[in-house]
């Protein structure tokens, strides 16, 4: 299997452990101080519809890695594709930065490594 596809599939993965995560915490799981700035220990309604729209982006994200990666059709074409995972590359060591500033100690030490990686992720599929 070529690096890319290699990339995408371990995206893949991690997005769906933080889909699963952010169903918990809409389900109102006590886990609220590892994300949303880790300020409620249970998520009040605004966090939880920003859970479950987190939930539909990271379907989005990974679909994008799949189709950079030629294991699904790319969504808007090849170039479209190829500009959404440099942007999503982007994203996530933007959030690499915001998670290593969260007031949240549980916050930083939990979400900064999974931002960092998903960034290399995205970066490896970006340059495939």
């Amino acid at each position: 299997m070529a690096p890319v596809q290699s990339a995408a599939l371990a995206a893949c993965v991690i997005l769906g452990a933080l889909a699963v995560f952010q169903v918990a915490l809409l389900a109102g799981a006590p886990w609220g101080r590892l994300a949303w700035g880790g300020q409620h220990r249970v998520l009040p309604r605004k966090l939880r519809i920003g859970s479950a729209v987190s939930v539909v982006l990271y379907a989005a994200f990974g679909y994008v890695a799949l189709g950079k990666a030629g294991l699904v059709a790319p969504l808007g074409g090849t170039a479209f594709t190829a500009v959404a995972v440099w942007v999503l590359a982007g994203y996530f060591t933007l959030g690499v930065a915001m998670n290593a500033i969260s007031r949240s100690k549980p916050e930083r030490f939990a979400m900064s490594p999974v931002a960092l990686l998903l960034a290399v992720l995205y970066l490896v599929i970006a340059l495939g």
